[in-house]
């Protein structure tokens, strides 16, 4: 190392200390990861973003996290609680899970006693049949209002049909306690975004969803769609576990697996013919999504390496998150509520990435994954780039399609040495950060102490954790020069936002 660069180091790490430079602080411990950067295996990708018209749409709250019912009974009052869902402003909240078609509602013509779930041998998942009472869906309510939360509830699909054998239900559903519950709700002023199963019509402004499965059978999707009719079914929900049982050994070589994680995309673009040709009023929707089943992978489902969930094509409206609260696929700590790693890659996505999906090409190595959306409520472009290899970095390009040899400084980075790159990126440090038409925000998530399984997330070189007083800390970005290259590190996500770019289907 030349003796000028050390003292412009010394320097960095002087101004650094001051409180009133934390992005320099940030910024300068993500310097310091460049030499174990440089010592891996370096590749160059080449990223156009199209950006003329969008290839797909989402909701505007894509992000969804499911309140399953066996954990209803915990704190709602807890602040960690309150704070995680405040911090999205809003968080679309799925009532309901596996469990759903086993609880009655405490209201009505209801003739027994409204208990809740307990733990039951040889019970569906190992719980009883249980019982909402108006009391607790008070409760909940009290939480969503004060969060700002949105609301699908699931229904009980099968009150009054019977089994017949495994997995075969017969007979008409009793819809008398469903319809008590929704007039209750109704009359309080509950605003139920959407309820999920319930197919007939409703005389009240709301969504249906259904039916909630794995989309196993195509054609009997199809039929759905056809025999409901038009404008009855608003979205059609399927599951999504495609990393299978949570007790498979083989969990963290699939998510790092581009062919494992890619084979799943036929689910969602056979969902999206279904619509097209069957039901084009309707709207796909992811309704439960964990990873791995059977309440996740006790040792990986928790970590940072579960945070490597696919974007989304494909005009998927809603993803929700299995769960909130619960299991090992918990975005919050089931104990604890303290969000586990995963948590924080959801917010910045939710805060980052608008409903606009852009269309990209990328050269390169099958580990980078790339997917671009017009920004959250502000112009220009958000890119998310997640690597999947443990020994390789990649160095990143990412252009324009409306013009591809656009020149250094408009914006998108015309080819340059790393080196030049690097020079440009460190040039502002030292000066106060202001967000102009020569710079981009970086949001580089990687593990604690490069361990993939470890249950903290770093940001930018600093830990992400709740401060003293409990709440969600600050998700700052790296604000860089985008004449620079991008370097994404081995197993790292990195969100990019360009304020500047070009994209006419964004404007």
């Amino acid at each position: 190392m030349s003796a000028s660069l050390s003292k412009k180091r010394h320097f960095y790490w002087e101004a650094a200390l001051s409180p009133r430079h934390g992005l320099k602080l940030a910024f300068l411990l993500f310097l310091c990861s460049l030499p174990a950067i440089l010592s891996q295996e370096n590749n160059d990708v080449t990223i156009i973003v199209k950006g003329s018209v969008t290839e797909a749409e989402t909701d505007d709250n894509f992000v969804c996290a499911t309140l399953d019912w066996w954990h209803l009974r915990s704190d709602l009052n807890h602040p960690y609680l309150v704070r995680a869902i405040e911090a999205f402003r809003p968080l679309r909240i799925r009532v309901g899970g596996s469990l759903q078609d086993q609880i009655k509602y405490g209201i009505g013509s209801l003739k027994f006693s409204c208990d809740p779930f307990t733990k039951m041998s040889g019970g569906l998942f190992g719980f009883s049949k249980g019982c909402l009472s108006i009391a607790r869906w008070d409760a909940l309510n009290l939480l969503f209002q004060k969060t700002g939360a949105i609301v699908t509830f699931g229904l009980n699909a099968l009150y009054g049909r019977h089994q017949v054998q495994k997995g075969l239900w017969q007979g008409a559903w009793n819809s008398s306690n469903a319809r008590d519950f929704i007039e209750y709700t109704i009359s309080k002023g509950y605003p139920v975004d959407s309820w999920e199963f319930a197919l007939q019509k409703v005389t009240f402004k709301t969504l249906l969803v259904a039916p909630g499965g794995f989309f196993d059978n195509q054609q009997w999707y199809a039929k759905l769609l056809e025999v409901s009719g038009p404008s009855v079914l608003n979205a059609m929900s399927h599951h999504v576990y495609n990393l299978g049982p949570g007790n498979d050994p083989r969990i963290v070589s699939k998510i790092t697996d581009p062919k494992s994680l890619s084979w799943f995309a036929d689910t969602f673009r056979n969902v999206q013919l279904t619509i097209q040709r069957h039901g084009p009023w309707s709207s796909a929707w992811v309704g439960e999504a964990g990873g791995a089943y059977n309440s996740g992978s006790r040792l990986v489902s928790n970590t940072f390496l579960n945070s490597f969930w696919n974007g989304i094509k494909y005009n998927t409206k809603v993803y929700c998150r299995q769960t909130l609260i619960g299991g090992n696929y918990g975005l919050l700590d089931t104990q604890t509520f303290i969000p586990n790693p995963d948590y924080y890659s959801a917010l910045l996505w939710h805060r980052l990435m608008g409903k606009g999906v852009l269309s990209v090409d990328i050269s390169g190595s099958p580990f980078l994954r790339a997917y671009a959306h017009c920004r959250k409520q502000k112009s220009g472009v958000t890119m998310l780039l997640i690597n999947l290899s443990k020994s390789a970095a990649f160095t990143v390009t990412v252009r324009n399609d409306l013009n591809v040899d656009l020149a250094e400084g408009n914006g998108i980075q015309k080819d340059s040495s790393f080196i030049h790159g690097l020079k440009q990126t460190v040039s502002w440090i030292g000066k106060e950060a202001s967000l102009d038409s020569h710079k981009r925000e970086e949001y580089h998530l990687t593990a604690k102490d490069g361990n993939h399984l470890s249950r903290t997330m770093l940001l930018n070189g600093i830990p992400l954790q709740l401060n003293k007083n409990g709440e969600i800390p600050a998700l700052n970005p790296l604000l860089v020069s985008v004449s620079s290259p991008i370097l994404i590190a081995p197993l790292s996500i990195a969100f990019v936002a360009f304020p500047n770019f070009e994209a006419r289907a964004c404007a």
